[in-house]
């Protein structure tokens, strides 16, 4: 594709409004792509205050993401190295137990046609089970607990992380080995990406 054909189809993107009735605060499809992107962050959907900023991961998720992967701000936005696709690109209001799911309509839609133009994707993190069932299907295991314990299995051109957010601290708390073996790992690739390996 074309660099002008690229800058068409984030532009589209950009403009999306597919699931505009359903979204709360309205359409504002929150991304980063870039074809020399090498790491891929696939997340769930923004929260409110990323709705706001228009950034992603602009948030205590985001602090905590950046601090697992170890990368300051400046790097983790730097386009050239990596992409922040979400599994739904606005936000999609709130629910009893949180942020309700990913809408459904966004990622047969645009997730394929942007993906293709990421040839070089090294490493992908699969952030919670809609990011994980999309990029593991049949592959994942039972939940989400157990796809990550088995981390290994898709090391290293995938890793499957739980949610960053705060709400996950019990989790974390409860499954101290990902903290203690996973994220050593993690920041090691992470800086080799980054230094252009």
């Amino acid at each position: 594709m074309s660099k002008q054909c690229f800058s068409n189809l984030i532009q589209q993107v950009s403009d999306c409004t597919l699931c505009a009735e359903h979204l709360p605060l309205g359409p504002n499809p929150v991304f980063r792509a870039d074809p020399r992107a090498l790491i891929l962050v696939a997340g769930q959907a923004p929260g409110r205050r990323v709705h706001e900023t228009g950034i992603p991961f602009n948030d205590p998720s985001g602090d905590r993401l950046r601090s697992w992967m170890g990368l300051d701000r400046e790097q983790f936005y730097d386009v050239s190295r990596v992409a922040i696709l979400p599994m739904g690109f606005c936000y999609p209001g709130t629910g009893k137990s949180g942020d309700l799911p990913p809408r459904p309509e966004c990622a047969p839609q645009w997730r394929e046609q942007l993906l293709a133009q990421l040839p070089r994707i090294r490493l992908v993190l699969a952030i919670g089970q809609y990011a994980q069932a999309w990029h593991l299907g049949t592959d994942r295991k039972t939940n989400l607990t157990e796809t990550v314990r088995h981390w290994r299995d898709y090391w290293p051109a995938l890793l499957p992380l739980p949610h960053p957010s705060p709400r996950n601290n019990r989790w974390l708390s409860q499954n101290p080995w990902f903290e203690a073996e996973v994220i050593p790992l993690l920041q090691q690739r992470v800086g080799e990406l980054m230094a252009g390996g």
